[in-house]
């Protein structure tokens, strides 16, 4: 199985930035493409970026030129540096991993983290 630690989020003024990190352990093999996600309250989760093992990233409309995700192969953990953070981005982030893992054979899987809450208020 594959455990993923979220740390980072809290409280912060709109304008202000945070960074979130997520550490991936377990019977890992390999991990494919790391991504952050979230989900405000009465609304359903959504992509906010990902990266693959190559370092290739994606993001959501809504956090591009803002939010920065970032990963250290060697450490299996995933970054979202976020600033220019705005009430609307207010929501529990959660990480999510593509993973290859050993457990008699090799299994491959999505994981998720536990979610971080992140308060964008004044």
């Amino acid at each position: 199985q594959v455990q993923l630690v979220e740390s980072g989020g809290g409280l912060v003024q709109p304008g202000g930035s945070l960074r979130l990190s997520c550490a991936a352990s377990g019977s890992i093999f390999s991990i494919y493409a790391m991504g952050w996600y979230r989900q405000a309250p009465g609304k359903q989760r959504e992509l906010v970026a990902v990266i693959t093992s190559g370092g290739r990233s994606n993001y959501a409309d809504s956090v591009k030129g803002r939010f920065n995700i970032s990963r250290d192969n060697t450490k299996n953990t995933v970054y979202l540096q976020m600033g220019s953070l705005k009430p609307d981005d207010t929501a529990v982030y959660y990480c999510n991993a593509d993973a290859l893992i050993l457990n008699g054979g090799f299994e491959r899987g999505a994981y998720w983290g536990q979610g971080t809450q992140v308060t964008v208020s004044s």
